[in-house]
């Protein structure tokens, strides 16, 4: 779901907030004004008072938005049915200033699957960020944690951000560099997953 709106909105209650793109956590009062920017991947980014604020899904019902439904794990699935997941959830991972996943912009090396004795499963990611000292990175970092997390029979998300190779834009899907308006000329981005 992703939506270039102004659409208003009315905080119901005190909603945590994190400032963009300084990464910064701040709390919204309830009755604050502000004005939808982006809607993409369950959560929103909300311009109050001259700032963007990203607004997480667990906390859509603070700006009238239903949380993300809930992740669906057939009984008995493979570690590649997880692993499928996995890339989904990946892909509603954003950027709150872009409106690209970040598989998509290729700010994801990978991500293992790893089956554990007790029937349960971890998960390693390797990420990077478009420039190194972004604020958003522990932002980033905490949502894809969070989301892979949300996958049944996953225990825990280790999520590294490393810095090589460095990201450029060669990296980023052709989807990507047609939607940020930076196609490569004669260039072919490598896909991911």
């Amino acid at each position: 779901m992703y939506s270039r709106s102004s659409e208003p909105v009315r905080f119901e209650r005190d909603c945590a907030a994190v400032l963009v793109p300084q990464g910064d956590e701040v709390t919204l009062p309830a009755g604050t004004v502000g004005y939808i920017t982006q809607s993409l991947g369950g959560s929103w980014t909300v311009f109050v008072e001259g700032n963007l604020m990203r607004i997480a899904g667990k906390d859509g019902d603070a700006i009238g938005k239903d949380p993300p439904d809930a992740i669906v794990l057939p009984e008995g699935a493979s570690d590649e049915d997880v692993e499928r997941l996995v890339w989904q959830q990946l892909r509603t991972c954003f950027d709150p200033e872009i409106p690209v996943n970040i598989v998509e912009l290729g700010l994801v090396y990978g991500a293992q699957v790893h089956a554990r004795e007790d029937g349960l499963r971890e998960v390693e990611v390797k990420m990077t960020l478009t420039a190194p000292g972004c604020g958003m990175g522990e932002v980033l970092v905490d949502d894809v944690r969070s989301k892979v997390e949300m996958i049944p029979t996953v225990a825990a998300a280790d999520v590294e951000l490393v810095f090589d190779p460095p990201w450029n834009r060669s990296l980023m899907s052709d989807v990507a560099t047609l939607e940020t308006g930076m196609l490569l000329h004669g260039a072919s981005a490598p896909r991911r997953a």
